[in-house]
């Protein structure tokens, strides 16, 4: 990074803090400091929405899926905009006419006490690990790259973004996050124009393309009904559908942006903004991965993406061995540059991608060469995965001046955006659904206001311990929705169980919920189902069972 690129990413720091402390000016009660007093237009609700959503894993980590596995990514969104329909028609004018700060609040105006609170505190436990991957995600990958340690990476974006959020709460959250989501498509669409811009001049974008498809990077559709296997439609339309439904429609830190909607209109258009705009934002997200690794076909990239990594293999491999692989990888790079360039002349031909396509997998063989000597001088047997560094990497050596430190400060902004969101949501959690209802009801705003702001501090303090205690990871877009998915579906089963039917009680929800966490254990630990089904399993199991126990308890 040129002192150019220091400079931009240090005035976003600065200013996006100060920005965030000056919006949230003016909250002096928890009305304001958790729902931003219940007045925010759509557009600012749903650009929050967006950008509470749009994490720095989804940034970092689905550039590098794209890179290594193509666009099938895509199909986990195809539910996204049927979920944002379902949702504006069922939970959205329930929460909002309830009147409610959280969304477990309803659960106990529909069934019970105890419903709610075990929601809420199922709630805070996945989001508070989830939270702490978020963070430690792209806090390791910015330490390699920017040089820093993983310590001060972490603590700088998790100290930075408790310092706006604990001062102005949601108003604070929101504002940042429009502020938030304008650079991070700038970035987005500025990380495409360069990747096209930057392959060789007699190499066209359809030259591009033709390449990636051959090796199936623009494969997004596989209508396989297995259960087993990823990225599927059916996994992405129903494994897909149920997960937004839950993330959106019952996980407090989006339900808390927009019930600061100023009406159930402004609150409902929030949400299909998102329906309109996710799906085309993701598919340029991976686009660009895609073109990043058309691009590495001209411009040899590096045998490990992680730097650390690579120097130590470097220094501490026996020299003749690393010889070997490093001649093997440098000749596997120049016969798949020679047959890109030979398929792409005799493309309009109709000449075969064959010679291509076998160039392609000696790469991936020598590679593949090079990362089992690495994990032989480490003496670690566990999956290799450097899949995070890859689009960093890329930013940071081959971005032109000033862009860099422009796109490292988009990184910063999707990672700020997402955890300010969530240190919102479960400080409300913890402070509507366990503290004013055990320990204090009667504090007064001054009080409440003081032990919001505690609650912000140490929800931040509890995510950075997680991140520098958390280990490696493979590619973080899929870590973060994995653990999401061991709870979101039992979640989901509660909510349609108070909204679908009235015939259920709070006994068929609580303990309905225990079958639902047990039913997506058993199928996590003894089946090879993806994780996406495990939305649908929880959340039938707990309809079903719920509606049992329902039966059996009025029985």
């Amino acid at each position: 990074m040129t002192p150019l690129d220091w400079s931009v990413l240090a005035i976003y720091l600065v200013g996006i803090v100060a920005f965030g402390i000056w919006s949230g000016r003016g909250s002096t009660k928890i009305d304001d400091f958790f729902l931003a007093g219940r007045e925010m237009r759509w557009w600012a609700v749903g650009l929050s929405v967006m950008a509470t959503q749009i994490s720095a894993i989804t940034f970092v980590g689905t550039t590098g899926q794209a890179y290594t596995d193509g666009m099938r990514f895509l199909v986990f969104y195809f539910g996204l905009p049927f979920a944002m329909v379902i949702l504006c028609v069922t939970l959205v004018p329930f929460f909002y006419r309830a009147g409610v700060f959280t969304a477990y609040q309803y659960l106990e105006q529909r069934f019970d006490a105890r419903t709610r609170t075990l929601t809420s505190l199922l709630f805070q436990l996945q989001r508070g690990m989830a939270v702490g991957v978020t963070l430690y995600a792209p806090s390791l990958v910015l330490s390699v790259i920017l040089g820093w340690s993983e310590q001060a990476t972490i603590l700088l974006m998790g100290g930075s973004t408790v310092a706006y959020v604990m001062y102005g709460g949601n108003k604070s959250v929101i504002w940042t996050d429009v502020v938030q989501m304008a650079i991070i498509w700038f970035g987005i669409f500025l990380c495409l124009g360069v990747a096209v811009w930057q392959l060789p001049a007699e190499f066209g974008f359809g030259d591009a393309l033709a390449l990636a498809q051959a090796q199936g990077r623009l494969d997004v559709i596989d209508t396989s009904t297995s259960l087993t296997q990823p990225y599927t439609l059916w996994g992405g339309l129903i494994g897909g559908l149920f997960l937004m439904l839950s993330y959106f429609g019952c996980d407090q830190s989006q339900v808390q942006r927009y019930l600061a909607g100023a009406t159930l209109g402004q609150s409902r258009l929030s949400l299909l903004f998102n329906a309109f705009l996710k799906v085309p934002m993701q598919f340029i997200i991976l686009l660009t991965g895609v073109l990043v690794f058309v691009f590495y076909h001209f411009d040899r990239p590096p045998m490990i993406w992680n730097s650390v990594d690579q120097a130590r293999l470097e220094e501490q491999a026996p020299p003749d061995r690393l010889h070997d692989v490093q001649q093997r990888f440098t000749r596997a790079h120049e016969q798949r540059e020679a047959a890109a360039r030979e398929y792409a002349r005799g493309r309009a031909a109709g000449a075969s991608p064959e010679a291509y396509v076998a160039a392609e997998r000696e790469v991936l063989a020598a590679r593949a060469d090079a990362v089992a000597l690495l994990q032989e001088v480490k003496g670690d047997a566990k999956r290799y995965n450097d899949t995070n560094y890859i689009f960093p990497t890329y930013i940071v050596s081959k971005l032109p001046k000033g862009f860099a430190g422009l796109v490292i400060a988009v990184i910063f902004a999707a990672a700020m955006s997402t955890l300010a969101g969530e240190f919102n949501s479960l400080a409300t959690a913890t402070m509507i659904d366990f503290y004013k209802r055990f320990v204090r009801n009667d504090g007064g705003d001054v009080h409440e206001m003081r032990v919001s702001r505690l609650m912000t501090v140490g929800w931040g303090a509890f995510a950075c311990v997680i991140a520098l205690q958390a280990g490696r990871l493979g590619s973080a877009i899929e870590v973060v929705n994995r653990f999401g998915s061991y709870f979101y579906g039992s979640i989901l089963g509660v909510f349609a169980l108070a909204v679908l039917t009235r015939r259920a009680n709070g006994a068929g929800a609580f303990f309905g919920l225990f079958v639902g966490m047990a039913s997506v254990a058993l199928v996590a630990n003894f089946t090879a189902v993806h994780f996406l089904w495990y939305n649908v399993v929880g959340a039938v199991s707990v309809f079903v069972s719920g509606l049992l126990i329902s039966a059996l308890r009025r029985g």
